[in-house]
C-alpha cells in the first residue's frame, strides 16, 4: 500500500507522514526531495511553480511508487498533489495508492507557516497554494486542528477499517 499525505504547504504533510510511516513501520518519502533544483530555486525566490515545473517532479514520485509496488513494499509519501491532474499522475494503481488530504483553514496554516524556519516555501506563497488546490473527492479527508498523534490515529483507524472492508 502507498499512502500519499497531501495538502497545501504548511498543513503538516511531513510531520504527519513521518509519524504515520514510523507507526506503520514503512519508509517515508518527502515529496520535496524529488524536486529538481530549478523548482527549489523558483520557490526560494517566491515564484510559484507552473504545471510544467511540476511534471517531472510528479513523474519522479510516481516512478518511486512503481518501484515500491513492484517490490511488494509499502510506503508513505508527503506530496502537495494540489490538483486532480497531479493526483491522476500519481494514481498509478487504484488498489495500492491511497490519498489522505490534510485540510485546514488558511488562517491556521498561515499561523503555522510563520513559525517555520529555514524552509524554501515562503509563507507569502500560501495564497497561490490555496488558489491551485482542488479538494479531492476521493481521498480520506482529515481536519488538521488537532495534535499530530490524534491525526495519525485517525488515519490508521481509517486504513484498518478500509482494509477490513476489502
Amino acid at each position: 500500500m502507498i499512502i500519499v499525505v497531501m495538502g497545501v504547504s504548511g498543513c503538516g504533510k511531513t510531520t504527519i507522514g513521518q509519524q504515520l510511516a514510523e507507526r506503520l513501520g514503512w519508509p517515508f518519502f518527502d515529496g520535496d526531495r524529488f524536486h529538481p533544483s530549478a523548482n527549489i530555486d523558483k520557490m526560494s525566490r517566491g515564484v510559484p511553480l507552473t504545471d510544467d515545473d511540476r511534471s517531472d517532479w510528479l513523474a519522479a514520485i510516481a516512478d518511486r511508487m512503481r518501484e515500491l509496488i513492484a517490490a511488494n513494499r509499502s510506503g508513505v509519501f508527503a506530496c502537495s498533489a494540489l490538483k486532480q491532474k497531479y493526483r491522476d499522475q500519481l494514481q498509478i494503481d487504484p488498489r495500492a495508492v491511497h490519498f489522505v488530504y490534510l485540510k485546514g483553514s488558511y488562517d491556521l496554516i498561515w499561523a503555522r507557516m510563520q513559525q517555520r524556519a529555514n524552509h524554501y516555501m515562503k509563507p507569502s506563497m500560501l495564497a497561490s497554494q490555496f488558489e491551485a488546490l482542488e479538494e479531492p473527492a476521493d481521498a480520506l479527508t482529515i481536519e488538521i486542528d488537532r495534535q499530530p498523534d490524534h491525526i495519525v490515529d485517525e488515519i490508521i483507524g481509517a486504513i484498518i477499517s478500509q482494509s477490513a472492508n476489502q
